[in-house]
């Protein structure tokens, strides 16, 4: 016995997809909700936790359903189909919604008159009197927007309280060269002048806003058709000896779909300047999902895969030597334990982890001033692709529980390290990155295993949905959650706030003891046969 690679490729495909599509989301959506229809923190939190509350209900839900299913493609193909078909049409309208609304900011002086001249290339932004003439041009507009009645009274009076007085005491309290904090305390209140001032361009006309919702909700429901469906493949393909190391190339595939998202998002001219729009992530993005569903369809063939592996299992009577498969009673408790462990770490995981991936496009930027802050991510995450199938191959020698632990250690150190750089360090900040992704693939590639090698044959569709539903249920509240803590304290609470999730996903983790790989004892099942 051995993996069919061939097989498990075609399978990847997919999932490399679905990776494309939320790495661009991730770098998309929010920095689109925040600087180009004015959101703050805790709103843009509420829109990108929206997808997962969605997520909680319907991945269980499709998961069940396509256990139950009987189709003559198969009982999860026919949702990859519907799914894929609509997430990538309307991921590719999105680009309407995105384009209009940048070309409603270019009608007005919120580029020209106050970006450009915040943010010059010869302007030095360390300088204390840099500020105070971007803040005098600031209330300058301001004070004229009150004039001219566009504004009300509490509204001049709200930002002036709330943005241009704590700027001005920073300022007072600073020397000539501003410290980095001062800098990033600075630049944090005038980002919110610019998203108020996009926020009242969306205000006095809310329907591109509306209309950018809408087709944002059908391709986050098209995506929760075929999600679960479509990485229930795997198992119902792989034996279970063997679904770690098909997780370790599936992830691979994975990180190689997230990589050509943010090349696509880095080369359609997406940095620190907000304001382009970025039609082509789009309708690119939407394209290659729609092709490689056509590979897909052309390759896979899910009745006659299935039917192999169940050979497979009768043939050396793996089914009969799985205690997950005919538990005793009191095994069932023990089993059901280690479960809710695994779905507790996974909450927590995810909680601290998302947290940072849904807001670093606007972190890396406005905290570190990174102006071409994609570079740390392709730094990165080429160095974690040559190093996902050797970490699939250590964990299956040393285990998958140890792997966890270990993999949770490295993200606990990595990330909680980030509130260490500088500005602008963007070879430190790819190490970083680099090394919180070696301990995401250790957890990623372990995770999803141990949750299905739980499970049955019949019914890993739910038990994928378990897993989902965990993960799912912790992106609903983490980015409100780190939303509101941002809006209080600042962008720079990210970090430490993701640290102290991942580090409680340890201690859960200690307490597992079960879903490691079961070992096939062969010496068993031939004298079985005799």
């Amino acid at each position: 016995m051995k993996l069919n690679y061939k097989t498990t490729f075609y399978i990847g495909l997919i999932f490399f997809s679905i990776s494309m599509f939320w790495q661009a989301y991730d770098m998309l959506i929010a920095k689109t909700l925040i600087d180009k229809f004015g959101l703050n923190q805790f709103e843009s939190g509420l829109v990108m936790a929206f997808d997962n509350i969605m997520a909680v209900i319907l991945l269980p839900l499709f998961g069940a359903l396509s256990d139950r299913s009987q189709h003559r493609l198969g009982r999860r193909t026919p949702y990859i189909i519907v799914g894929t078909v609509i997430a990538a049409f309307s991921f590719m309208m999105l680009a309407y919604a995105d384009y209009q609304q940048t070309e409603r900011i270019q009608t007005t002086d919120l580029i020209e008159e106050h970006y450009d001249i915040a943010f010059d290339e010869d302007a030095d932004i360390t300088l204390r009197s840099h500020w105070y003439l971007v803040i005098q041009n600031m209330k300058d507009e301001r004070f004229d927007t009150f004039i001219s009645g566009d504004i009300s009274y509490k509204a001049y009076s709200d930002w002036e309280d709330e943005i241009y007085k704590p700027i001005n005491d920073i300022l007072a309290q600073s020397p000539e060269n501003l410290s980095v904090s001062a800098q990033t305390r600075v630049r944090d209140f005038y980002y919110q002048y610019l998203s108020l001032r996009a926020w009242e361009l969306t205000e006095e006309d809310p329907t591109i806003f509306y209309t950018f919702i809408a087709i944002l909700f059908v391709s986050l429901v098209a995506m929760a058709i075929y999600r679960t469906p479509a990485i229930a493949l795997m198992p119902d393909f792989t034996i279970k000896a063997f679904r770690t190391k098909a997780n370790a190339f599936i992830t691979f595939l994975g990180a190689i779909g997230g990589v050509l998202s943010v090349f696509i998002i880095l080369f359609s001219g997406l940095n620190q300047h907000a304001y382009h729009h970025h039609v082509s992530v789009y309708i690119i993005v939407g394209s290659i999902m729609l092709v490689i569903l056509g590979i897909f369809l052309w390759k896979i063939k899910e009745p006659k895969l299935v039917l192999e592996k169940e050979k497979i299992e009768k043939k050396y009577r793996i089914k009969d030597l799985d205690p997950y498969e005919n538990p005793e009673k009191s095994f069932k408790t023990k089993k059901r334990i280690s479960l809710y462990l695994l779905l507790a770490t996974v909450f927590l995981l995810f909680f601290g982890y998302n947290a940072v991936m849904s807001k670093i496009a606007d972190y890396l930027p406005k905290v570190l001033n990174m102006e071409f802050y994609q570079l740390p991510f392709i730094i990165a995450q080429a160095v974690v692709i040559a190093a996902i199938y050797p970490i699939g191959l250590l964990s299956i020698k040393i285990g998958r529980k140890s792997s966890m632990l270990l993999g949770i250690f490295i993200l606990v150190i990595s990330l909680g390290s980030i509130v260490f750089v500088e500005q602008n360090q963007i070879v430190i900040t790819a190490v970083i990155v680099a090394f919180a992704g070696f301990g995401w693939t250790f957890t990623g590639v372990n995770i999803y295993p141990m949750v299905v090698e739980l499970s049955q044959g019949k019914n890993v569709g739910q038990y994928t949905g378990y897993y989902y539903a965990a993960s799912m249920g912790a992106q609903i509240f983490t980015p409100i959650l780190s939303g509101i803590l941002m809006d209080q304290y600042g962008r720079i609470i990210l970090f430490p706030y993701a640290t102290i999730f991942v580090a409680l996903a340890f201690l859960t983790m200690l307490f597992v003891k079960h879903g490691d790989t079961q070992k096939i004892d062969f010496k068993k099942i031939f004298k079985k046969k005799v």
